[in-house]
């Protein structure tokens, strides 16, 4: 007669399942041909070659942090993080109406030239935008993170694609719906999104929220009175369209919370960063980045290292697919 250890034997089940659920969110998070430090033999400088030159740029130009990381964003979302977005030319990506205000273009130019320079042929542009997305958080006083590298640089580049990226007008569910379709959930969008800490946005974007909102006559009635006033001193109705103002009053060049501290206060700028607060799905993430009480607290920029991660590995070309580019720019 046989005789089982039956508490030694669930403790194995235990741990296999345990190892098994590790294996997966290894994957999930590294991705399938993607790894941490795939440049380490054949372009051991490539990494410290892009964490410089974003620097530089930055130093004279500040603008480029938030541009490059909304960069990274619009190409991933777009036949995934393939470096399209870069292509310049008639009919690109590039030349897409929610892509017209990008900026950094020159930022990766640059380190790719350097990059070219000592390991010809090796590091894709594709790449160099994911870590230079990285290193705009790193010099606008933000966490960092391991960014898993090997993505091959796509040959498709078209303007009629961009109709999936997530609109400034949209809805939370619309939101969802396309973040969903990338393999990113309600956390994932909220942490993305809170991206906005850094940058600024056109009066054009969101004008609209301060006089005739919906056709009321009146200004939405989520901004708050006194940041009303002053959004509309900034941005006078029939006045210049272009002109900028931050997305995180009093924090435009630093990485933090007060992006969500905002958002709680009614003064986030565009309509899709307010309606974060206003819907019950997406406000409980913004809750628990303030650590309010009452809420399991996160650490926003550890969670946005994580949810970077999921975004630039999807739909990623690897192995034999697509190409190494010469010039960011240009296809082979």
């Amino acid at each position: 007669m046989a005789y089982y250890n039956y508490n030694l034997i669930n403790k194995m089940v235990t741990i296999i399942f345990i190892l098994v659920l590790v294996i997966v969110d290894v994957t999930m998070v590294f991705g399938q041909g993607t790894r941490v430090g795939f440049y380490s033999s054949t372009c051991p400088r490539a990494e410290s070659i892009v964490q410089s030159t974003v620097r530089s740029h930055f130093q004279s130009d500040p603008t480029v942090a938030p541009g490059l990381l909304r960069m990274h964003f619009h190409d991933c979302f777009v036949q995934g993080c393939d470096g399209s977005i870069l292509i310049s030319g008639t009919g690109t990506e590039r030349t897409a109406p929610p892509n017209s205000n990008l900026r950094g273009f020159e930022v990766i130019d640059d380190a790719k030239q350097q990059i070219e320079a000592v390991c010809p042929g090796v590091v894709s542009c594709a790449d160099i935008l994911a870590l230079a997305a990285r290193d705009s958080v790193l010099v606008t006083k933000g966490l960092t993170w391991s960014v898993p590298t090997g993505r091959r640089d796509g040959r498709v580049s078209s303007a009629s694609d961009t109709s999936n990226l997530p609109g400034f007008t949209e809805s939370v569910d619309a939101q969802k719906q396309k973040f969903a379709a990338k393999g990113l959930n309600t956390q994932d969008l909220v942490t993305l999104v809170g991206g906005h800490t850094i940058g600024t946005s056109a009066c054009q974007f969101f004008s609209y929220r301060l006089y005739n909102f919906n056709s009321t006559g009146g200004p939405d009635p989520s901004i708050d009175a006194t940041f009303l006033s002053q959004l509309q001193a900034l941005c006078p109705q029939n006045g210049d369209g272009s002109k900028r103002v931050a997305l995180d009053t009093g924090s435009v060049n630093n990485f933090d919370t007060s992006y969500f501290s905002n958002l709680r206060n009614g003064r986030g700028i565009l309509e899709s960063d307010q309606i974060l607060w206003t819907d019950a799905s997406t406000k409980v993430f913004v809750q628990r980045y303030l650590g309010l009480r009452g809420f399991l607290g996160l650490r926003f920029g550890l969670e946005f290292g994580k949810s970077m991660v999921k975004m630039s590995n999807i739909e990623v070309l690897t192995g034999t697919n697509g190409e190494i580019r010469k010039v960011c720019s240009a296809f082979n």
